[in-house]
């Protein structure tokens, strides 16, 4: 049921009313002095609107709202209740010059066979970077076995 204003002369008064489209016109009593009250134009007037799926406010600046939040373009592709540009990924750590340098020292131990794990297993120069990324301990030292 649409909400209509309503107007009382004798009180001056201004309220709201849910009522059927049919009886808009009808006057309704007014909830101070229960006289009759003739419909008015409404007063004040907020809207919010659906455009392409999306609810939009009026009026249209042209961004679209995301669980309450301004967005300025539709999403495409994501999960549910998630909007790239209020829900953003981080970006990967970039590894410093040192950690790069530490990288290729490591490497270089290992072409050499000199770099072992914990438990004294060799590493190869093509496994250090997965090593190093799972966290595993990694040492200078001769592989078991030799």
């Amino acid at each position: 049921m649409p909400l209509y204003e309503y107007y009382c002369e004798p009180c001056n008064g201004i309220f709201e009313e849910l009522r059927p489209m049919r009886e808009a016109s009808d006057p309704v009593p007014c909830p101070v002095c229960y006289k009759d009250a003739k419909r008015i134009m409404p007063t004040s007037f907020a809207a919010f609107t659906f455009r392409d799926g999306y609810p939009r406010r009026i009026p249209d600046d042209g961004k679209y709202w995301h669980l309450g939040k301004k967005v300025s373009k539709l999403v495409t592709h994501a999960r549910p209740n998630e909007h790239p540009e209020v829900n953003k990924p981080e970006p990967k750590k970039r590894k410093t010059k040192g950690e790069k340098q530490e990288l290729q020292d490591m490497k270089e131990l290992a072409a050499k066979r000199e770099l072992v794990d914990l438990y004294g297993n060799e590493i190869k120069p093509e496994e250090v970077p997965q090593v190093v990324e799972q966290g595993r301990v990694v040492r200078k030292g001769t592989p078991r076995g030799l």
